[in-house]
């Protein structure tokens, strides 16, 4: 039996009924697995050794079976006692918190990484997350990208805008289309958003140039292992947004891959499994590869109850296969 621990969110935070990592702890919890709840603040260092302050979660039916949140309460799942354990105890740990990536996301890379050493499977692997900046990652495969560029500075990212028009400005760290702006010839607001998104030209952004395509969705293609999905959730924006994001008001309607789409996944596959990401997004905008989400991949349960998918088993079955 394996013992996993998932280092989250709060569960009361969670959207029930979109929440991926919720899926993932359906699925240990179906293989008759351990479940232990962590915050980022419950991890610390002592006596030489990676620990946590542990709680046992297991999910309560018919939740358990359905994740159905209709059917769910205020008692949809059930934590036991706070234990102190040796992260070395645990033989999987899920690294699912969402961003800010901040430098308490850091140190806590920096204690899974401890783990790690131990023996422990840390998904993904620590070292990565910190190197593989969702944004600037993508740069990684130009044969994959869009003309853009990275920089704080205002001439250069002024002279990026006139060369191609209409572009989008947003910031390395942002997630969920937070902080994204859209920036056409002529924009009398081009000097402030420069401004706002480089603190004045102290921080990077990154400018792509403008795809039309994502009229028809910003698709989010997950890779377990490397390998994809066979079927990508194009998020569609709302009336009136340039965002796909489903966090700005998008709407995932799922699709089979392309053959681009799946060149694009090849592409960038090897790598991130490479690296020890097991669990990746890559976001494409029509032929075009836009960011590669490392820290808390989501859209798993939106494509399962589209497709009759088990994505979070794949992924289990991923984690514990022999290599």
């Amino acid at each position: 039996m394996q013992e996993i621990a998932f280092v989250m969110d709060p569960l009361e935070s969670l959207a029930l009924k979109k929440d991926s990592t919720l899926a993932m702890i359906r699925s240990a919890q179906q293989r008759g697995w351990q479940i232990t709840y962590l915050q980022q603040t419950d991890l610390f260092f002592a006596q030489e050794m990676p620990m946590a302050l542990c709680r046992r979660l297991e999910l309560t039916e018919p939740f358990a079976q359905s994740l159905a949140p209709e059917d769910a309460t205020n008692g949809w799942y059930r934590l036991g006692t706070v234990e102190r354990k040796v992260l070395a105890d645990f033989d999987i740990i899920m690294m699912r918190k969402d961003p800010p990536f901040d430098m308490d996301y850091i140190y806590t890379t920096y204690i899974l990484e401890r783990a790690e050493a131990l023996g422990v499977k840390v998904v993904n692997k620590p070292s990565s997350l910190r190197d593989c900046n969702e944004k600037f990652f993508a740069t990684f495969f130009p044969q994959c990208c869009p003309a853009l560029l990275v920089s704080s500075s205002e001439t250069l990212l002024r002279e990026f805008q006139s060369e191609h028009g209409h572009v989008v400005f947003k910031r390395l760290d942002g997630m969920g289309g937070m902080s994204v702006f859209r920036i056409m010839d002529g924009d009398p607001n081009i000097g402030v958003v420069i401004e706002t998104l480089t603190s004045g030209g102290r921080e990077q952004i990154m400018a792509q140039q403008f795809l039309p395509e994502i009229e028809v969705g910003d698709k989010r293609i997950l890779l377990v292992n490397g390998e994809p999905v066979d079927y990508a959730l194009a998020r569609i924006p709302k009336a009136g947004e340039a965002r796909g994001n489903l966090a700005a008001g998008g709407t995932g309607i799922g699709q089979p891959l392309s053959d681009r789409d799946r060149w694009i996944a090849t592409q960038v596959g090897p790598e991130v499994a490479r690296r020890g990401l097991s669990f990746v997004g890559i976001d494409v905008i029509g032929d075009y590869l836009t960011e590669v989400n490392v820290t808390c991949p989501t859209c798993i349960r939106e494509l399962d109850a589209q497709f009759s998918l088990d994505i979070a088993g794949m992924l289990m079955d991923s984690i514990i296969a022999p290599s």
